[in-house]
């Protein structure tokens, strides 16, 4: 019920800020739609987990181009607007593009009121959002043409620490030991991302040397090892 809660606020907050980011795309605002991009994408982030528990939903909002490439998909969303606001300029169909990425949030929206989520599938999400800073965020092939891979960052891990804290009274029954360690590396995480702030939000990716993205690397690693052991321990 407290995670639900979370999802709930998520969404309600995603819906009119990816509203604002698709009116300056289609008003050709290109420095505002810019601006707006990082953070509608924060509240999406934080929820991931769940729109990919629908399975269609994912890929229209948040597919890369080679990943829509490989499967024969048409390259809509997030990721195909941010190619336009910062490499090729905004398309002819830039404005139904953006128009499109509302309809399928909007549908995202109606289908997590129904969701019904486990205690296990609630940790495997957890880990899920780490494992996308892993493999996604940590590489900066995620915003690849913007470069706003940190606010992503901080938005999944920040699902994360959601889920894990909708299960403490739990984990916290279970494994006394538990609770103390996901609370030292949530924060361990927390602490070295703010180096990265810049104003409201955080420096370009590009920005980073290869000494801060190991640093990164082995903080995210480390949250990870107790993280993953949530699952075993709800589910024992």
């Amino acid at each position: 019920a407290g995670y639900k809660r979370y999802t709930t606020s998520q969404i309600e907050a995603l819906v009119p800020k990816t509203q604002e980011f698709v009116d300056a795309v289609k008003a050709g605002n290109v420095d505002q739609a810019k601006a707006l991009f990082p953070v509608s994408r924060t509240y999406w982030e934080r929820i991931e987990p769940v729109a990919e528990s629908f399975g269609d939903i994912d890929p229209k909002i948040d597919g890369r181009e080679d990943d829509e490439r490989d499967a024969g998909v048409a390259f809509t969303g997030f990721h195909r607007l941010e190619k336009d606001l910062w490499v090729d300029g905004l398309q002819a169909d830039s404005g139904q593009i953006a128009d499109q990425l509302m309809v399928d949030i909007k549908d995202l929206k109606s289908r997590v009121i129904t969701v019904e989520l486990t205690p296990v599938q609630l940790a495997n999400g957890a880990k899920e959002l780490l494992d996308e800073v892993a493999t996604g965020k940590i590489t900066g092939e995620e915003d690849r043409y913007s470069h706003t891979d940190l606010w992503d960052f901080k938005a999944n891990v920040e699902g994360s620490q959601a889920a894990v804290a909708a299960l403490r009274p739990v984990i916290d029954e279970k494994d006394q030991t538990l609770g103390p360690v996901l609370d030292e590396r949530f924060a361990a995480v927390d602490t070295l991302l703010e180096n990265y702030r810049a104003g409201d939000g955080f420096k370009s990716y590009t920005e980073l040397t290869q000494d801060d993205i190991k640093k990164m690397t082995d903080a995210v690693d480390a949250l990870g090892e107790p993280v993953s052991q949530v699952a075993g321990v709800v589910s024992s």
